[in-house]
């Protein structure tokens, strides 16, 4: 009876701390800038998120950067030098943040949205240029 209820007790435990990872999740969406090298950002309604940053000079770049979307050509706004590659997008992505600091903790999946949605959005601030 023991083992059951040590089972029991165990797989609850577990369920709980899975529920807390993913109630952390955050579906946000907005600018996906990458102004200069090593930095990435998305700006949404609430913040300026920083994903990754040159140097690390601000904190940690976000665990899962790599999970972040590739900027899709043909949605993509460029800035800075010409051929550079430098400007922004729209996008989505599944993140968990840090609220305090402004920063993405955690990338969990992203989408590459049309430059429209961001555009048409009133509650996103103007574009990164």
């Amino acid at each position: 009876m023991r083992r059951i209820l040590s089972l029991a007790l165990a797989v609850g435990a577990l369920v709980v701390a899975s529920l807390g990872d993913a109630s952390a999740a955050e579906r946000r969406c907005g600018w996906y800038a990458n102004p200069t090298p090593g930095n990435l950002w998305l700006i949404d309604k609430d913040a300026s998120w920083t994903i990754t940053s040159q140097g690390e000079a601000d904190g940690p770049d976000a665990a899962g950067a790599d999970k972040a979307p590739d900027f899709n050509p043909r949605q993509f706004v460029e800035t800075n030098v010409p051929g550079s590659g430098y400007g922004y997008g729209c996008a989505c992505m599944t993140v968990e943040t840090d609220a305090g600091n402004q920063r993405i903790r955690k990338v969990f999946a992203g989408d590459i949205l049309p430059l429209a949605r961001c555009r048409a959005d009133k509650s996103l601030p103007p574009p990164p240029d």
